[in-house]
């Protein structure tokens, strides 16, 4: 049975530094739906584990991803390539059930779960400073099925962890030079499915919990704004630049998760 209205309704007791956490989080998944930077959204996850517990963090991040993602999904449902989203996606959802049971084992051992979010933002800005050398090599043709089975996997396992599954899908994509709305398309629906099916593992592993609907409907406003301002930096501002102020902050806030130490510590201490 359902709760009543105002269970649902009702906003968890967060201290301050959540919902500034929070809020950032929000702006940069707006940025990054509304196609700037090279991957706002990514800092999303560790930032909110610096303040509440990693599993909480990725499931509060969950619904808010599943509202950007239906907004893109509106405009390029019919432009998607049909056979590297059949090939791929099977993988992911493998991935996914992977990613699941390491939640599982070690849903009571937070500093797993800490070092875990922590490398695997590493690791994406490790991507993003070899992406171009790495593109270079990959054959620009259809990956073998061996290839895709690793992407696909990969993708479906550190997005159910981290929300991170924008790099193993861009070495699967990229090479094969598909027109631009073709591959926003395939993109967009191959994440809105596989944060679809995330629901059912985080929902099993007791993750969604009925204040996280509050906090989303709360953050909804700000995500539109984050998505406003992604239009605006677009026209303005060198994506370069951000990026790389984005990156650093990124790399900081994993090493804190990693070292166990404040930032102010890793910087003066």
């Amino acid at each position: 049975m359902f709760p009543p209205i105002p269970a649902l309704l009702q906003i968890p007791e967060y201290p301050l530094q959540f919902w500034l956490a929070a809020v950032v989080t929000a702006v940069l998944i707006g940025i990054s739906k509304a196609g700037f930077g090279g991957g706002p959204g990514v800092i999303a996850t560790p930032l909110l584990s610096l303040v509440i517990p990693v599993p909480e963090a990725a499931a509060l991040l969950l619904p808010i991803l599943l509202l950007a993602d239906v907004f893109a999904v509106r405009h390029y449902y019919n432009q998607v390539d049909a056979p590297n989203l059949q090939a791929v996606l099977p993988w992911a959802l493998l991935g996914i059930g992977l990613g699941a049971l390491f939640f599982r084992q070690f849903s009571d051992q937070e500093r797993v779960l800490e070092l875990g979010i922590g490398v695997i933002a590493l690791g994406f800005v490790l991507y993003q400073a070899v992406r171009g050398q790495l593109l270079q090599v990959v054959e620009k043709k259809r990956p073998s099925p061996l290839t895709t089975a690793l992407l696909g996997t990969t993708s479906g396992f550190t997005s159910t962890l981290a929300h991170v599954g924008g790099p193993p899908m861009m070495i699967y994509l990229l090479p094969q030079k598909l027109p631009r709305n073709l591959f926003v398309g395939t993109t967009a629906v191959f994440f809105f499915i596989v944060n679809l099916v995330k629901l059912i593992p985080y929902y099993l592993l007791g993750l969604l919990v009925v204040g996280n609907l509050a906090v989303t409907l709360v953050l909804l406003p700000v995500l539109w704004l984050g998505t406003r301002l992604g239009v605006w930096l677009n026209q303005r501002v060198s994506e370069l630049w951000f990026n790389r102020v984005l990156y650093v902050i990124l790399v900081l806030v994993s090493l804190q998760l990693i070292l166990d130490q404040s930032l102010v510590s890793l910087l003066f201490g």
